[in-house]
């Protein structure tokens, strides 16, 4: 059996909580925007937003990821911290598509799910020049696995609801397996677990839940091929 990749669908009490830690982030550390980015192929999206005014991102803004110079495709590409900051005195940065929403400085972590794929990024931006203190480096880091943490719980419950899923389908075709009895062509009597034959209406009293296939009883196969050993 192949395993499949479950697609996390997080539950809004948890979406709420990353809503109120981004603006937590954004205000303590007094930037425009603290951002969870979600990627999935081929897109990025604004996933969580921190709500101050002069935020420039919404959530919901996608982008296609690919050669897209966005900050957070290197963190993505990379999977580690990526520090700017000042994209317009860097020449690899300057003409990013961020500059454009004044945001000339950047700090982003990549988020993985419990199976190491990348969900997207947890990041910050300013619209002024900020190396970011350690301080805030390290306040990033323990967000960042507290979205982790929070993703092995949403992943474990929706990988094992879909195992009990799976389970529950296997059991109900079993039982109808089960429920499936022989029943003579000829005759219509009914071979029991013990390979006893019954009269149709006594069998079907005992065990109305029950389905039939057909076969012939040993009486009738006696009657009907007499040269049958």
């Amino acid at each position: 059996m192949h395993n499949r990749e479950v697609e996390i669908e997080v539950p809004q009490d948890i979406l709420e909580n990353w809503q109120e830690m981004a603006n937590i982030l954004a205000r303590i550390i007094n930037v425009p925007a603290a951002l969870i980015m979600r990627y999935i192929d081929p897109l990025i999206e604004v996933f969580v937003s921190s709500s101050n005014e002069d935020n420039p991102y919404h959530p919901g803004d996608k982008e296609i990821l690919k050669d897209s110079g966005l900050y957070c495709e290197t963190v993505i590409k990379s999977d580690r911290e990526l520090l700017i900051p000042n994209a317009l005195i860097d020449e690899l940065w300057k003409n990013n598509p961020d500059v454009k929403l004044n945001m000339i400085s950047y700090l982003g972590f990549p988020i993985h799910l419990p199976d190491n794929r990348i969900f997207g990024t947890i990041c910050i931006l300013d619209n002024k020049s900020n190396a970011y203190s350690e301080t805030t480096e390290k306040l990033m880091i323990q967000f960042r696995n507290l979205l982790e943490s929070q993703l092995d719980l949403i992943y474990m419950n929706q990988t094992l609801g879909e195992k009990n899923r799976r389970l529950t389908d296997y059991l109900k075709e079993l039982q109808a397996l089960r429920g499936i009895v022989p029943i003579c062509a000829n005759c219509k009597n009914i071979r029991d677990e013990n390979g006893n034959w019954h009269p149709i209406e006594h069998y079907i009293m005992r065990n109305p839940e029950v389905e039939l296939s057909h076969g012939i009883c040993p009486k009738c196969r006696k009657k009907l091929y007499p040269d049958y050993k």
